[in-house]
C-alpha cells in the first residue's frame, strides 16, 4: 500500500521534531543484517536510550533541511537509510560497537553522524565512543571543584589534630 502525502509528512514532522529535540545523529546503512540481527541491535540501542528507525532518504533530508544545521549529512544520504537518534553523543557509537563485537562483524555500517552541528565521518566510530556523557564530565568537574576544598579541609583536620597533641603533651607534663 502506498504512502500517503499526509503520512509523510506526519512522519516528517516526527523527524523534525525529534532532531529539535537531540544533539546527536547518526545515519547508518543496515543492508546486509537479517531480521534476528535487526532485532537484537535494536534491543541494544533501545537499552542505551537511543531511538532507531529506518526511514526514506528524502524524508529524512525534508526533516533536516527544515530543522537546520544537517547540510554536511545530505552526502550520506542513499541506500538503505536508518537513523540512530539520542540525546547522549556517544549512547550510539557505544551500543552499535557493542552489537558489532557480540555478532563479529561490521555492521550496520555508520556513514556519517552529527553531534551538536560537528559531522563525523564513518570511520570515526572510536572517536564517537569516546566521547564522554554529560554525567560523566560533570561528575569529572564536581570531583576537581571538590578536591582542592578537601584539601584545605584535611589540611585543617591534620593541624588541628597536631595542636590538640602538642596542648595534650603540654598538659601532661604540667601535671607531672
Amino acid at each position: 500500500m502506498p504512502v500517503t502525502r499526509a503520512q509523510k509528512e506526519e512522519v516528517v514532522a516526527l523527524l523534525s521534531e525529534k532532531l529539535e529535540e537531540t544533539p546527536s545523529v547518526y545515519v547508518t546503512d543496515y543492508k546486509g543484517l537479517n531480521v534476528e540481527e535487526v532485532s537484537q541491535l535494536r534491543q541494544i540501542l533501545r537499552e542505551a536510550g537511543v531511538e532507531y528507525r529506518v526511514v526514506k532518504n528524502t524524508l529524512l533530508k525534508r526533516a533536516m533541511q527544515s530543522t537546520g544545521g544537517y547540510d554536511a549529512a545530505f552526502d550520506y544520504l542513499c541506500g538503505p537509510t536508518a537513523v540512530a537518534i539520542s540525546v547522549e553523543p556517544s549512547a550510539a557509537a557505544r551500543a552499535i560497537k557493542t552489537f558489532r563485537k557480540k555478532s563479529n562483524q561490521d555492521l550496520p555500517e555508520l556513514r556519517a553522524a552529527i553531534v551538536d552541528g560537528v559531522l563525523y565521518e564513518g570511520n570515526q566510530i572510536d572517536v564517537l565512543a569516546s566521547l564522554k556523557s554529560k554525567e560523566e564530565l560533570l561528575g569529572e568537574v564536581v570531583t576537581l571543584l571538590l578536591s582542592p576544598i578537601q584539601n584545605v579541609v584535611s589540611a585543617v583536620e591534620s593541624q588541628g589534630s597536631n595542636l590538640i597533641a602538642i596542648l595534650e603533651s603540654l598538659q601532661n607534663r604540667n601535671e607531672a
